[in-house]
């Protein structure tokens, strides 16, 4: 591969912490202004179009020799590359490694072992409020965090009203950002760093801040951002959001990559290593399950047709949501149902049982297992929440509700042959059915002829 067509390139990386020790660099972004200030010359390494850092030969066993039972390798001989105008997502469980990578090729710390290759002005966002002095108020802050990201002053000025419009603030642009909310300080450190338009963008978790407008808007400009030849590193619990916004995704896991490549892929196999599923959720003990002396939940389940317990779903296949249940008092007529919720809080559905064989009908005390059956190519894609719930008639009493007891993603195909077909854009909308499409074509001057029929 020719490597003036790579924006970043990982060799062999690797970053360990001694416990109850620390370091003489800087872990927040926050505290390195001032090294930022002190360190000119060191600075204008870190923010030229082309540096490579590290340097350190890539030895595993470089790093703390001694006492080796309090080191914590956050990271361990990582090793990638990524191409200019790439949209590469990072995915892994929390303690993974993620942030901390992201915080190397940042020069907020400094590895262990291993080096980086970086060509282009970069920018990152790894935290809220990234940079921001307290006192100041967001205008002040909004030149501060600038400079510190390598704006010119009259870059500065130039983006200054769509930095504000984007951030959504304007009221309270003139008011000291100790007063700000953890969200008003996201709006306004994003919309900066995306306004700084850097060759590459890192951007950790930004999502986990904002409302759903908000998080949208932030989706659009990454977006933006790549389609415009820019690359930008993603860090994201919201699986969704990589799956629809990165092509690649690289999966680290113990601080090392355990994969990578095509996303959908990689969030499925991520989903499917998790050794605590959000798909089940189950109680052993009766005395503590919900419900009451008439009827207890004792598990729910998320379900493939193949009978396997997942909370990862193709879009285009069934999803089988299971309720077992015990009833300890026999003669009751009961309503099984459940509540499909979406990301959003908004509810897709309700479905109620309407299996005829006890429809109407008292049920006997016993164990009872219901599944009810989704469609496949009828949920968006997105990450939907299961509420079951039991009530009986006569007397109408609920006696059990349990809200979120499971949760699955559902992930798009990008096969051709769901509702999604060829299009590879964000598309809204709370259900996604794969509707039946007719087309009738006539060529350019032929005459509409009707037969008789008798």
């Amino acid at each position: 591969m020719n490597n003036r067509n790579i924006a970043l390139k990982v060799e062999h990386i690797s970053k360990c912490y001694r416990i109850g020790t620390k370091e003489d660099v800087h872990d927040s972004f926050g505290a390195s202004v001032f090294d930022f200030i002190k360190s000119p010359i060191k600075n204008y390494n870190k923010y030229r179009s082309y540096y490579k850092f590290g340097d350190i030969k890539p030895d595993q066993g470089n790093g703390p020799k001694n006492d080796q039972s309090d080191i914590i390798w956050a990271l361990k001989d990582v090793s990638f590359e990524v191409k200019e105008g790439e949209v590469v997502g990072i995915i892994g469980i929390n303690g993974a490694g993620k942030s901390t990578l992201l915080k190397i090729l940042s020069r907020i710390t400094n590895p262990t072992s291993g080096c980086a290759t970086i060509r282009g002005r970069i920018s990152s966002l790894l935290e809220v409020g990234t940079g921001f002095h307290q006192e100041l108020t967001g205008r002040e802050n909004v030149y501060l965090n600038g400079s510190i990201l390598g704006m010119r002053k009259k870059e500065i000025v130039r983006k200054f009203d769509d930095i504000v419009d984007f951030s959504g603030i304007a009221k309270f642009i003139d008011t000291p950002v100790k007063r700000y909310s953890s969200g008003m300080k996201m709006r306004l450190a994003f919309a900066v760093a995306a306004h700084l338009e850097p060759e590459i963008l890192l951007i950790d978790e930004v999502l986990a801040v904002g409302d759903a407008r908000f998080q949208k808007q932030c989706l659009a400009k990454m977006k933006d951002i790549g389609q415009h030849g820019r690359t930008v590193i993603f860090v994201s619990h919201n699986m969704p959001a990589v799956t629809r916004l990165c092509p690649r995704t690289i999966l680290l896991n113990g601080g090392r990559v355990h994969a990578d490549g095509d996303s959908h892929k990689i969030v499925s196999l991520y989903m499917h290593s998790e050794k605590s599923t959000k798909a089940e959720r189950k109680w052993d003990d009766m005395i503590k399950a919900p419900g009451d002396e008439v009827v207890r939940l004792c598990a729910v389940r998320v379900k493939t047709e193949e009978g396997s317990v997942t909370d990862v779903m193709d879009i285009r296949k069934p999803i089988g949501i299971e309720m077992e249940y015990e009833v300890f008092q026999s003669g009751y007529e009961m309503r099984v149902y459940f509540y499909v919720i979406n990301e959003n809080g908004v509810t897709v559905f309700p479905s109620f049982d309407s299996d005829p064989a006890w429809r109407g009908k008292p049920r006997q005390a016993g164990r009872y297992v219901n599944v009810g059956w989704i469609p496949g190519n009828m949920l968006s894609e997105g990450t939907f929440f299961i509420t079951p719930a039991i009530y009986t008639i006569s007397p109408n009493i609920r006696r059990y509700k349990v809200e979120d007891a499971v949760a699955f993603q559902v992930i798009d195909s990008m096969e051709g042959d769901s509702a999604r077909v060829d299009f590879t854009g964000n598309m809204s909308g709370v259900v996604r059915p794969l509707l039946k499409w007719e087309t009738q074509f006539r060529p350019k001057g032929s005459k509409v002829t009707t037969e008789a029929k008798g």
